[in-house]
């Protein structure tokens, strides 16, 4: 069979993807990715072939927020030309993660299946929880009611790309549509969550996969493996793309593992962060194999990510997460719930409150599925 499997997420979408069309192959499937340009070596190296689409994300993380409208239109043309250009041919088309404004409409016109997977149940409409932070406004959990009406009004934030979506679809000859978010979800969107960390609440039961993750036997560098045999387990800080937006942590962090005698490994992130030239007992490191070093540190401080989240879960560690945007808030508030974790503000107190929680965080760990992405390229294959 033949695949595409697009997104055009960050890194939180490109790996899980990326983890499913590996398992498609191992199969025996022809698979092709369509993501940002800032992951083609991401793909390229697990031996998938790649179609970039868009700008690279971390230039357009510095547009002007005036610009966005016009981003967002543009970001819609493209993801039409460059789908609809290698989807020839593809019996099922995955679209991985949000504001995928192509891919259902070219498996329309081409006749594949299609199916949308989300990596958070926060992402999907339920009256059981509210919507995920978008443009600044972060929703509160409330009654039945009060969720609805939330989501009822986040509906609308996608009506801005109607008129380009529906003009796309009119060149494939396809009949324009009203809802845009009911439309990219599907009839029947999957759920690549781990459902011990994050669960469906319902209603109704929907294709729960667990979470996609790509198996990661890349060595730590040397200058890491010293750090780490040098000492007492550190404390990881890695914010990834949320690294400009909260350079803050960085100091917060570092002031609360001093006062608690605790090392730390710095992930750059985006912004390429650093710590002050005189601080001693830490490194700072570039993009790592999570898996690996995360079971070797004391806690994992981090901006909540699907992908972060569930690594740290099944690596048995505490966490400690500083939400800023999207499901970021969701998966802070279920590492709390479940006693593996704390969330921000980070303080001494708090973060040596998150240090206490490494029975739960080991506890917990042999409950996280791992083959997430496995379970979901055998359940295309029988579509």
């Amino acid at each position: 069979m033949r695949f595409l499997v697009s997104t055009i997420g960050s890194r939180g979408e490109a790996q899980p993807v990326t983890a499913l069309a590996v398992q498609l192959t191992m199969l025996g499937n022809d698979v092709t990715v369509v993501a940002p340009p800032d992951f083609e070596e991401l793909v390229t190296g697990n031996g998938i072939d790649f179609t970039p689409v868009g700008p690279f994300l971390r230039d357009a993380a510095k547009v002007d927020p005036a610009q966005l409208r016009v981003l967002a239109e543009q970001s819609v043309k493209d993801q039409f030309a460059v789908v609809r250009a290698v989807a020839e041919g593809a019996d099922v088309l995955v679209a991985g993660g949000a504001l995928q404004h192509a891919t259902r409409s070219v498996a329309e016109s081409t006749g594949a299946h299609y199916v949308y997977a989300s990596f958070c149940a926060n992402t999907l409409p339920s009256p059981h929880h509210a919507p995920p932070a978008m443009l600044g406004n972060v929703p509160k959990n409330g009654t039945a009611e009060e969720n609805l009406a939330q989501w009822e009004r986040q509906r609308h934030m996608f009506s801005f790309s109607r008129d380009t979506l529906n003009a796309e679809r009119a060149k494939l000859g396809l009949p324009p549509v009203e809802d845009v978010r009911d439309h990219i979800f599907g009839d029947s969107p999957w759920l690549a969550a781990d459902p011990v960390l994050g669960p469906w609440p319902g209603p109704g039961d929907l294709v729960q996969t667990g979470a996609w993750l790509l198996r990661d036997e890349r060595p730590l560098a040397p200058a890491l493996e010293a750090f780490l045999d040098n000492g007492e387990p550190p404390v990881y800080l890695g914010l990834g793309s949320m690294s400009r937006t909260d350079p803050q942590a960085v100091t917060a962090t570092l002031d609360a593992a001093r006062e608690l005698g605790k090392r730390i490994v710095l992930q750059r992130g985006w912004a390429n962060l650093a710590l002050p030239a005189d601080t001693s007992g830490h490194i700072t490191i570039d993009e790592v194999n999570q898996q690996t070093l995360f079971r070797r540190v004391a806690a994992v401080v981090h901006h909540g990510g699907a992908g972060t989240t569930t690594t740290a879960a099944a690596a048995g560690v505490p966490q400690f997460v500083l939400p800023h945007l999207y499901d970021q808030h969701y998966w802070a508030a279920q590492v709390e719930r479940l006693g593996i974790g704390r969330k921000g503000p980070l303080t001494p107190g708090t973060l040596a409150d998150t240090l206490q929680l490494s029975e739960p965080a080991a506890a917990l760990a042999p409950h996280i599925r791992t083959d997430g992405a496995h379970q979901a390229a055998v359940r295309l294959m029988a579509l």
